[in-house]
């Protein structure tokens, strides 16, 4: 009889940028692999392509409508009774709440949570944020009680949280850092000229959200045009409705109006678009493990970002980038200076990215890790080669 998984995401985008080579390894396996998120047209047809099946689901990444997660949750309860998967699993916040809620009610056989960043609620303290984290917690503990589950957490401090608040079992947990990276699509490769012409370029490669310490990022290059400081800044990324902490396409064009920084959109290949740049920076308030780190890493290049849950797992200070604090704007233009004017200790930083990389966060490490938290679950008769 054919094996099922059925991998959750909150994007549907998401499955084919960090899990897409997970759900081809069980393809591989003779696995049937299901897929689902909200409606994306485009990213169904491409997985039906490669032989997976998608399946919408209502599910809205912003808010928490009462009516809107139960009908989520509804959802969830009628594709895993009607699929039937050997394995479910689910990947961020509400996947993992109200997919786990419907994997206990509906007796899965094995669940495997992904815990890819605490997200908004967590990050923020007081307020709304707290009162819904206090509502929250319990949800989270009886959907992580599935007796045959793991939950993967790709730093130590996201893991310190959920034991700090009895939300997962000691032997319940894996760790997996990052998604891996594809180290030939995300070759190294030498930065661009930089003269007087053509001046160094800082990027930040992101969403356009707060959280992900933007206007820091942009404060500092303000900072840095006002002492004269030869260099462009670019945003690369797309906005981001769903989270509460987009900045909006007006705050977007009243920076770009004020000179301070550029705009290059959102970027399909950004191995291209990395290599445009000089210094990668990321001053994020927190991350689960953020890819773009890791393939600003593999392409070469040094990164200042902070010394933050998830950015400093893949950033060790002075030796591939440098580590500034917090929400800290000055701290960030000091480290982006140093790094523009220092052209020897970019180069070095960014060639010890890169070995970095290649070592801890390759594409086959995370297949053969995520492969190996899956069998952990299954009989021994039933476990892949």
């Amino acid at each position: 009889m054919t094996r099922r998984l059925l991998i959750v995401v909150q994007e549907a985008l998401f499955f084919t940028t960090h899990r897409l080579p997970v759900g081809r390894a069980m393809r591989d396996r003779g696995w049937e692999v299901h897929v689902a998120g909200p409606a994306d047209p485009a990213v169904a047809a491409r997985l039906e392509a490669e032989g997976f099946r998608f399946h919408p689901i209502p599910l809205t990444r912003g808010g928490l409508n009462p009516l809107a997660e139960l009908r989520l949750l509804a959802a969830l309860f009628a594709l895993q009774r009607r699929l039937r998967p050997d394995i479910v699993h689910l990947v961020s916040i509400k996947p993992v709440i109200w997919g786990g809620l419907a994997a206990r009610l509906a007796g899965m056989p094995a669940v495997v949570h992904a815990i890819t960043g605490l997200g908004f609620l967590f990050i923020r303290t007081g307020g709304r944020a707290a009162l819904v984290r206090r509502l929250l917690l319990p949800l989270y503990r009886f959907a992580l009680g599935h007796r045959n589950s793991t939950a993967i957490f790709q730093n130590p401090d996201d893991l310190g949280v959920f034991q700090a608040h009895r939300l997962v079992q000691s032997d319940g947990w894996v760790m997996i850092r990052g998604c891996g990276v594809d180290m030939q699509v995300f070759a190294e490769q030498a930065e661009p000229l930089a003269d007087a012409g053509h001046p160094p370029v800082v990027m930040f490669p992101a969403r356009l959200l707060g959280d992900k310490g933007i206007s820091e990022f942009v404060g500092a290059a303000r900072q840095l045009k006002a002492q004269d400081v030869a260099a462009r800044f670019v945003l690369v990324g797309r906005h981001d409705p769903d989270n509460p902490t987009d900045i909006g396409p007006a705050r977007l064009q009243e920076w770009l109006a004020e000179g301070c920084v550029e705009y290059w959109g959102y970027a399909e290949d950004m191995p291209a678009m990395l290599a445009r740049a000089h210094v990668i920076v990321l001053p994020s308030y927190r991350e689960g493990l953020p890819r773009g780190l890791i393939e600003a890493a593999a392409v070469g290049r040094a990164i200042v970002t902070t010394d933050a849950p998830g950015c400093r797992e893949v950033v060790r200070h002075e030796e591939n980038g440098l580590l500034v604090p917090v929400a800290d704007t000055a701290a960030t233009a000091a480290a982006i200076r140093r790094l523009v004017e220092d052209s020897e200790l970019r180069r070095a930083q960014a060639a010890r990215g890169r070995a970095i990389a290649e070592t801890e966060f390759s594409v086959g490490r995370f297949v053969a890790d995520s492969l190996a938290a899956y069998d952990r679950l299954l009989p021994a008769a039933e476990r892949g080669p």
